[in-house]
């Protein structure tokens, strides 16, 4: 008898830290959704690679170790798919060779002859929608590191951890995933006058 009671305080306890993980884990979704927004182009593409990064999650709930970032783990799973669906989908990135010059926007803006005026333009034209459009054009690799680092305000290692890559390769990334973004956005936003 003692053998099925210690078996049956064993279930208990599993069921009980099952129920803890995932409390824990959906008290993150918000936190899962807005970085998958980032990720993909739409609202569709982001619930869906929510729905998976939760279902692989919940599979693999004993790999997960307890009292450790379980953002970063969940973060993980949700940029490893998304890679996944990425290489899946396998659409080249359409990318121009980058210039060495840091000040894209600025340049564009002084050719229009307008000063003042054409800067106040861009900042109006900028919505939430330009943002995730010139963001979906970054290659994937760079927005990635963007979004963790910049939007999720992740550290350098933790983004390094998350993608499984060294901190220089996360630092280098960042530095070409951002003057690529400044690029898309100045694009989106100066080149409507042109």
């Amino acid at each position: 008898m003692e053998a099925g009671a210690g078996e049956g305080q064993r279930l208990a306890e599993q069921a009980r830290n099952r129920v803890h993980f995932e409390e824990e884990a959906l008290g993150l979704a918000d936190q899962v959704y807005r970085v998958a927004r980032h990720l993909t182009g739409s609202r569709e593409e982001a619930e869906d690679l929510v729905q998976e990064t939760y279902a692989r999650a919940f599979r693999s709930w004993r790999s997960y170790t307890p009292g450790t970032n379980m953002r970063a783990w969940l973060l993980r799973i949700l940029t490893n798919l998304n890679i996944d669906r990425g290489r899946r989908n396998q659409r080249a990135p359409q990318t121009q060779a980058l210039e060495a010059n840091d000040y894209f926007l600025y340049d564009r803006l002084a050719e229009s002859d307008g000063g003042a005026s054409d800067e106040e333009r861009v900042v109006e034209r900028l919505s939430q929608d330009d943002i995730v459009s010139a963001l979906s054009a970054v290659p994937h690799d760079f927005r990635d590191v963007l979004v963790l680092v910049d939007i999720g305000d992740f550290s350098y290692q933790d983004a390094a951890q998350i993608l499984d890559i060294p901190v220089g390769t996360v630092m280098s990334r960042l530095h070409r995933g951002r003057r690529i973004l400044k690029r898309e956005l100045a694009e989106s936003t100066v080149g409507e006058d042109s």
